[in-house]
C-alpha cells in the first residue's frame, strides 16, 4: 500500500514541483553563412556576427502569435535570448530575420528556423536550451566548394 500511494504521490506532485521552477530558459543557438550554398554546415562557413533572430510561439490550435522576442548574435555569430515564461504546448522556433553581410542575406529556406521547447512539463529540468544551427546562403558560391562537396560526398559512401 505504502508503495501505491509513494506512486501516487510522485506522479502527482513530482509534475507540479518541476513546473513551480520559474527560472527562465535560455535558447543559445548559431547562425552561419553557408559560403558553398551546400544547405549545411561546412568548413568554407562562417559564422555571422550581428545577425538578427526572434523566437516565436504560436497557440497549437489556432497558430495565432502568442510570443515574441528578438536577439542579435555576437561577435562568434552565437545568440543567446532569455525567455521567461512557459509556452506549455504553445508550437515555438527560433528563426533567422536579417544578416548584415552584404553577400549574405538570402536565408537559406532549409535552414530557416530551429525548434525550440519552452515548457517544463515535459520532464526536462535543464533551463538551458540549444537550438540548431540556422543558416543564411552566400550570393555566390566560394573558390573550392565543388572540391569540398565531392569529398564529403565520396566521404559519404
Amino acid at each position: 500500500m505504502a508503495t501505491k500511494l509513494f506512486l501516487l504521490l510522485a506522479i502527482c506532485i513530482l509534475p507540479m514541483l518541476v513546473n513551480a521552477r520559474r527560472e527562465p530558459f535560455r535558447i543559445i543557438g548559431k547562425v552561419y553563412c553557408d559560403a558553398c550554398r551546400a544547405g549545411f554546415e561546412t568548413s568554407k562557413c562562417s559564422y555571422v556576427p550581428g545577425a538578427r533572430v526572434e523566437i516565436k510561439c504560436y497557440d497549437r490550435e489556432t497558430l495565432a502569435l502568442k510570443y515574441s522576442i528578438g536577439a542579435v548574435t555576437d561577435s562568434t555569430g552565437t545568440y543567446s535570448i532569455l525567455v521567461e515564461d512557459d509556452h506549455q504546448d504553445q508550437l515555438c522556433y527560433a528563426n533567422l530575420v536579417s544578416s548584415p553581410i552584404p553577400t549574405c542575406r538570402t536565408v537559406d529556406p532549409r535552414r530557416n528556423k530551429a525548434t525550440v521547447i519552452l515548457t517544463r512539463g515535459n520532464g526536462v529540468i535543464s533551463s538551458l536550451h540549444h537550438a540548431n544551427a540556422m543558416g543564411f546562403l552566400q550570393d555566390k558560391a566560394a573558390a573550392g566548394c565543388q572540391e569540398l562537396l565531392k569529398k564529403l560526398l565520396k566521404d559519404d559512401e
